[in-house]
């Protein structure tokens, strides 16, 4: 089935250490299939290559519902579980988890991000390659000001600064990446917040928010397009780089959910439009997520490369969920199950046309 066998000899066949773990997937689906392997009950050399086949042939669109994505899909209906109240959780279980682990894993840039690998030989060249596009996309000239709604490490904001002569303000949930970019950004005119994107108030002549649409919530996407609006001055563009899916969903992975993006929700296209319909014109819609493959796998060799730096701290079973993580978004992406998109949006349409950038 996909090309992949129980206990074969091909570097992507499963090989089973526990006889309960089909047991465990048949009851608990995907959440199941990740904590079996978390726990060592199973085992693939190439886990992205496994997760490409499966996904390839849709093969877990088979898998049965389960009560926990029941009782998922209920919470969604009823709660709005990225709301004000919970905006800071996402900061301290995952984005605050260790600067020691992410300055192992994401190279020079600290990009936490797609990058570009368009004409790029590596990972720094490609997520420096994603910092110019976006300062291309949106025009960025010296004196503007630009807003940047999940800045991370800041590491954009530094580079559109110092190449392009822009002041910024970014906004982080995580206190661990603003003091991060607090000392990376020094001297340079760019302020880092720890605080909820719904809280701005000034005025910018850009926007940009990258890899933080991912923690919206559908429930939430017509307002943090108010938001952005009212933030945004007239003639101002918007962009924003995000992690989508093919099809409309109000729930994510349950494994993913549970251990590594709480609250985390996919976009769709039909999802996006509703929201910016009436509030913005949408200029240019880029999509390139065959390169977060490429990107995954980089940030996989430098946590393997680098994880005896810091095992002691995490533990071998931190070790596994991360691994299993990072190789079964890449087998994701590769299968293009999900997209990364670059949207570009104004707010009364580009007089005489916006000018295409890749």
């Amino acid at each position: 089935m996909a090309g992949v066998k129980v206990n074969g000899t091909n570097p992507w066949d499963i090989v089973t250490k526990d006889p309960r773990t089909f047991d465990r997937v048949f009851r608990y689906g995907t959440l199941g299939l990740g904590e079996a392997y978390m726990d060592e009950w199973w085992t693939a050399e190439k886990l992205d290559e496994f997760f490409y086949k499966v996904l390839l042939r849709r093969l877990d669109k088979e898998i049965k519902i389960t009560p926990t994505l029941v009782w998922q899909v209920i919470k969604r209906k009823i709660f709005n579980r990225q709301s004000q109240s919970k905006a800071f959780q996402i900061g301290e279980r995952h984005y605050d988890v260790g600067n020691d682990l992410f300055e192992l894993m994401l190279g020079k840039t600290m990009s936490y991000s797609c990058g570009y690998w368009a004409n790029a030989k590596n990972l720094d060249e490609a997520q420096i390659a994603k910092f110019d596009l976006i300062c291309r996309k949106m025009g960025l000239k010296k004196g503007m000001s630009i807003l940047d709604i999940g800045c991370g490490f800041g590491t954009f904001m530094k580079y559109a600064a110092e190449k392009y002569g822009v002041a910024a303000v970014g906004v982080t949930v995580s206190k661990e990446q603003a003091e991060w970019a607090r000392t990376a950004c020094a001297g340079l005119p760019i302020e880092i917040r720890v605080m909820d994107y719904r809280d701005i108030t000034e005025t910018f002549d850009r926007v940009i928010s990258i890899g933080m649409f991912e923690h919206v919530g559908y429930k939430n996407y017509r307002s943090f397009m108010n938001v952005v609006n009212r933030c945004l001055k007239d003639s101002g563009l918007f962009l924003i780089h995000t992690i989508a899916s093919n099809v409309s969903t109000i729930v994510t992975d349950p494994w993913t959910d549970k251990y590594i993006f709480p609250g985390g929700q996919l976009p769709s296209i039909k999802q996006v439009g509703r929201a910016i319909e009436r509030i913005f014109v949408m200029e240019d819609w880029h999509n390139f997520g065959a390169d977060y493959d490429k990107t995954l796998m980089a940030w996989y060799k430098n946590f393997e490369k680098n994880w005896l730096k810091i095992k002691d701290k995490y533990g071998e079973r931190f070790h596994r969920m991360w691994k299993y993580y990072l190789l079964s978004c890449a087998g994701s992406f590769r299968a293009r199950n999900i997209q990364l998109w670059q949207i570009v949006l104004s707010k009364n349409g580009v007089p005489g046309g916006w000018k295409s950038v890749r």
